[in-house]
């Protein structure tokens, strides 16, 4: 796993993508945790899982992906990226580094922290998981503090707002349930 050295807090890897139950934090920062059912079956399974690893979450939900040093569409433990929420002429630039991948036959998820000039401080993570009989379900942790320095700290408690939002549409973005089915019927 990737030092902290440059994140915005530590320890790295405190969401834990690859474990089932999630019982640590950080002093200090708020922690969020919630599973949804997204899908049902391998195929939903298959669709969702590879579209988180290709940012689909973040992209399904409003931002642009930039990856940066090398960095390709996959998530990649270690990679930097560069997260932009954009409203009309107003853009947000989050830059993150990927602390963590989980890529099993049953999960696969990653967790990414933030560096300096992120809105905030702390980390993310999203995990697809199929359970044994045949669900499909989104996991979101966080761990969220006010940005360590600038202007983004006085803001803190808007950015909870958008955080809340943002949460919702990635609760639906990898969501299979409520798309047709094979000849347009439902699932």
């Amino acid at each position: 796993m990737p030092t902290s050295e440059t994140l915005t807090y530590a320890p790295c890897g405190a969401t834990r993508p690859g474990d089932d139950v999630w019982s640590t934090g950080i002093p200090g920062y708020r922690r969020h945790e919630r599973t949804v059912v997204i899908g049902h079956g391998d195929g939903d399974w298959h669709a969702a899982s590879d579209a988180l690893l290709r940012w689909g979450v973040k992209r399904r939900s409003g931002f642009s992906v930039t990856p940066l040093a090398g960095a390709g569409p996959r998530v990649t433990e270690g990679a930097r990226y560069t997260i932009t929420a954009a409203w009309g002429p107003l853009a947000v630039h989050e830059p993150v580094r990927v602390v963590a991948v989980v890529d099993t036959p049953d999960t696969r998820g990653f967790a990414y922290g933030t560096l300096p000039g992120h809105p905030v401080s702390g980390e993310e993570a999203f995990i697809v998981r199929k359970a044994p009989d045949g669900r499909v379900t989104l996991t979101l942790r966080s761990l969220t503090a006010p940005a360590p320095t600038g202007m983004w700290r006085l803001l803190f408690p808007l950015l909870l707002i958008a955080q809340r939002v943002y949460r919702r549409r990635y609760q639906r973005a990898l969501k299979t349930t409520d798309r047709p089915g094979p000849a347009g019927e439902p699932r």
